[in-house]
């Protein structure tokens, strides 16, 4: 869990005096090492409202929520060359003013999206986040929230509990978390067909580049995958096989040799409710798959491919591991002081390039709250994440559910993909997607 909690309480009144530095979590010092003005490293959240929003209800909301959730009024701590550790400073209140209405236009959706992937919120400014309100040009589109967190202070699923709670402040409507899917227990298994991890894996292969750095974005709405009742995998391994499908389908297409592919997942163990942390709260994971696993699947083969994917998963999920790895707690001790092991970091970073994962797969699965600002306002019909996706990755997939719909997201570096290379892929992520359904009766 990330070391940014919640503060204690004293038993009589409430929670006790916070303190006023929190050394940095591994995650975040590790993030902060490694920051790029090219690429930074943000996510983005875009909620889609059927009607439109109070500018002044809105702010008033938001900023109560900030209150709700104390943990994320927080900046960058001022300190000597020679510190030891990177300090986020907690605040009483909000530095900036975070919550704006960008003037109307024809590209409305583009522009905020290009400024979510553009440009980071600081993290000398607490809080580390901003929330812009983008209205359609049709009233009757409604509007969409934009909010836009600096990586190394935060993570998707934080924030969205933080909206949670102003679209409960706004509306006066209930915003709690539903129930969790209930899973049938797995069966005790003694060994999982795991393919070697010793071998660099492969690359998503380079297609036509942009002259200009950065990120680009697609979003896109699939239907969710039909899944038997009582199968061996779920939803999430369907979409770990066709991020997998995808880039093996894309990487032959422009003649990339075969080699294993290693796709990470976030894991998040953290509860949805009020007393959620705050920060960087999950943990990596690596799901292999070798090249002839992804050689030529068919409608015979899938099942066995799906149940191969869902032992792995669930191993791994089940394995307690440090966030980013044991490597990463050694690298960030606090023995040197800062810039010396940032230094280290970058070169370590670099040297293991080859050794990064393919992708990134980051499945929110369904959204837990209704995000129901109630009034003309609504409830939520639409919300699409995206993770960062610098190199050498250069591409990342993240995905969500809301109103039984899937909202997929592709996001890529353009010094390894074009807008046209992304529409490809999307379509071959549909594709692979499609092919994962066992075909009904």
């Amino acid at each position: 869990m990330t070391a940014v909690e919640h503060p204690a309480r004293d038993g009589t009144n409430g929670p006790a005096r916070r303190p006023r530095r929190v050394p940095f979590p591994v995650v975040d010092e590790v993030a902060r090492h490694c920051l790029q003005e090219e690429e930074p490293e943000t996510v983005h959240i875009e909620v889609h409202l059927p009607g439109r929003l109070d500018p002044a209800r809105l702010r008033t909301a938001f900023t109560q929520a900030l209150h709700r959730h104390p943990r994320i009024l927080m900046r960058e701590a001022e300190g000597p060359w020679y510190r030891r550790r990177y300090e986020w400073e907690l605040t009483p209140d909000p530095d900036v003013d975070v919550v704006s209405f960008p003037p109307p236009d024809r590209d409305a959706l583009k522009h905020a999206r290009d400024r979510a992937l553009g440009a980071a919120p600081p993290l000398t400014a607490s809080p580390p986040i901003r929330l812009e309100v983008v209205d359609e040009d049709d009233p009757a589109h409604g509007s969409v929230l934009f909010l836009t967190i600096n990586h190394t202070a935060l993570d998707g699923p934080a924030c969205l509990r933080v909206l949670a709670t102003a679209a409960e402040l706004y509306g006066g409507r209930d915003n709690s978390p539903s129930a969790p899917p209930v899973r049938t227990p797995d069966a005790p298994q003694e060994q999982v067909d795991t393919p070697s991890t010793w071998t660099p894996p492969a690359r998503v292969a380079h297609g036509t580049p942009e002259p200009s750095p950065g990120n680009g974005i697609l979003v896109t709405e699939l239907a969710v995958p039909h899944r038997p009742k009582g199968a061996p995998y779920t939803v999430n391994d369907q979409l770990m096989v066709a991020t997998a499908l995808m880039i093996a389908h894309w990487n032959r297409e422009h003649g990339a040799r075969p080699r294993p592919l290693r796709i990470t997942m976030p894991v998040d163990d953290r509860p949805r409710g009020t007393d959620m942390p705050i920060g960087n709260g999950t943990r990596l994971v690596e799901v292999p798959f070798a090249p002839a696993e992804l050689a030529s699947v068919d409608r015979l083969s899938m099942p066995g491919l799906l149940r191969r994917t869902a032992d792995r998963t669930r191993a791994l999920k089940s394995l307690p591991r440090p966030q980013l790895g044991h490597g990463a707690a050694l690298l960030t001790a606090p023995v040197v002081p800062v810039p010396w092991r940032a230094a280290l970091t970058r070169g370590l970073r670099r040297a293991a390039a080859p050794w990064t994962s393919t992708t990134l797969l980051s499945n929110i699965g369904r959204i837990p709250y209704a995000l129901d600002f109630g009034g003309t306002a609504g409830r939520a019909r639409a919300v699409w994440f995206s993770a960062p996706a610098r190199m050498p990755r250069g591409l990342t997939v993240t995905t969500a559910s809301t109103a039984g719909r899937l909202h997929l997201a592709l996001r890529w570096s353009r010094t390894l993909l074009s807008h046209g290379d992304g529409a490809h892929l999307r379509d071959l992520f549909e594709q692979s997607l499609h092919a994962t359904q066992e075909r009904r009766p």
